[in-house]
């Protein structure tokens, strides 16, 4: 006679959310402060902004090449070990920066050696809470991403602190031992899937006729690769992000040349910070409770209507509601893809997928704002800039739209 499994007195998936929360807050708060950095290298080193921009251009696009081994690796070894190596990586890439002499050793530690690390800061956490969450997945990923707006409050003011009271090589070696401190110590909580706990997914517990975990369901990466869907979902967050980071770099700089002062223009980032931590949680429950596509949906609709009225926007009271449009579309947007990969190709390969569509969104987020530059250095507007992404995102609007379940006789997918 078949009984019913007990729950345990604790669902350690919430562990891991508590860790990947952690774990967003300190390190992307730490690489999205790295604008922080510019006056004291140019004030040494007398390099442009463009040239030290170019560093993190290059640690965005290594960050999307890694994403994809390093998604593949926590398939396979798990991400407890993967994630301690991330660590140490990121550790060892910010230590590195503190000896910078050169522009190619700041190419070289910050665009690629710490950003080898940093591309395991989404993929392992997120791919693994897929395996442990199915019905409240998108709140989870949610969750675990709202640490990402908290770091982009929290971590400027930090650094900003070091800075004044230490200088920048110090601050950057500061930097590097409670990076690998808390990702390290962080990692050693994540646990690959309920079945190394003798849990079950979601923590339910009429699970006696399951002969095999429903974390481990899904398509293999050979069959997801020969889906229409997967490369589909890759387009669309390619020119979200082409999107995306074209306004998180220009934003500000196209306010100043409208005569708003550097500082208060710098509000328009804050708020779309702040805003972005609502649309991580609330449309990560939006993806539970009416569907991953329809929830995609509404974050691109509210996308292409900022696009649209920052057309017309010249006044300070204009940028502002810009930003609160768009910040909601941009925390839902990073929140809503994991779970994405999990609803159409299950989690058996869950982290090389997801892997391979941050790379392809990578791509987008290096190209778009170098695009953006080069067309202001040649017409002096921004005008073409924004009907150009206007126009992707009415793109992804479409492509969104086509998007089918997949049907598969042969594996189930999650």
């Amino acid at each position: 006679m078949l009984t019913n499994v007990k729950n345990p007195p604790f669902f350690y998936g919430y562990t891991i959310i508590i860790a990947g929360f952690f774990m967003q807050t300190v390190v992307w708060g730490i690489s999205n402060s790295f604008g922080v950095f510019f006056d004291p290298l140019i004030n040494e080193f007398g390099w442009s902004r463009a040239t030290i921009s170019g560093a993190a251009s290059l640690g965005f696009l290594v960050h999307g090449i890694s994403s994809i081994l390093l998604g593949n690796l926590s398939d396979r070894f798990g991400p407890r070990v993967v994630m301690s190596i991330c660590g140490l990586f990121l550790g060892l890439g910010f230590f590195l920066v503190k000896n910078v002499q050169s522009v190619w050793q700041l190419y070289f530690f910050y665009g690629v050696v710490a950003s080898i690390g940093l591309g395991g800061t989404d993929v392992i956490p997120l791919s693994t809470v897929s395996r442990w969450f199915k019905k409240k997945r998108g709140m989870m990923s949610g969750i675990i991403k709202v640490g990402t707006g908290v770091g982009m409050f929290v971590m400027p003011f930090f650094i900003n602190g070091l800075l004044i009271k230490y200088g920048w090589r110090t601050s950057f070696m500061l930097l590097s031992f409670i990076t690998i401190v808390s990702v390290v110590s962080l990692a050693q909580f994540l646990v690959r899937d309920p079945a190394q706990k003798s849990q079950f997914i979601d923590n339910e517990t009429n699970q006696a006729l399951r002969k095999k975990n429903e974390s481990e369901q899904g398509l293999t990466f050979a069959q997801a690769t020969r889906t229409r869907q997967l490369w589909t979902i890759c387009v669309i967050y390619f020119i979200i992000l082409f999107c995306v980071y074209t306004v998180l770099i220009h934003i500000v700089q196209h306010a100043i040349d409208l005569g708003i002062s550097s500082t208060v223009s710098a509000g328009i980032l804050s708020t779309i910070g702040g805003v972005s931590i609502f649309g991580r949680f609330l449309m990560g429950v939006a993806g539970d409770k009416i569907g991953e596509k329809s929830a995609l949906l509404i974050c691109i609709l509210c996308l292409l209507a900022s696009l649209f009225w920052l057309q017309f926007v010249d006044t300070l009271w204009m940028f502002y509601l810009f930003g609160t449009i768009y910040g909601f579309a941009h925390g839902g947007f990073f929140s809503l893809v994991s779970p994405i990969v999990a609803k159409f190709f299950g989690t058996k390969s869950h982290g090389l997928l997801y892997g391979i569509v941050i790379f392809s969104s990578t791509i987008g987020g290096a190209i778009g704002p170098v695009m953006a530059g080069t067309i202001f250095d040649v017409t002096q507007s921004y005008k073409m800039v924004f009907l150009i992404l206007t126009a992707l995102c009415t793109i992804a609007l479409a492509l969104t739209l086509s998007l089918r379940p997949l049907t598969c006789n042969k594996v189930r997918v999650d």
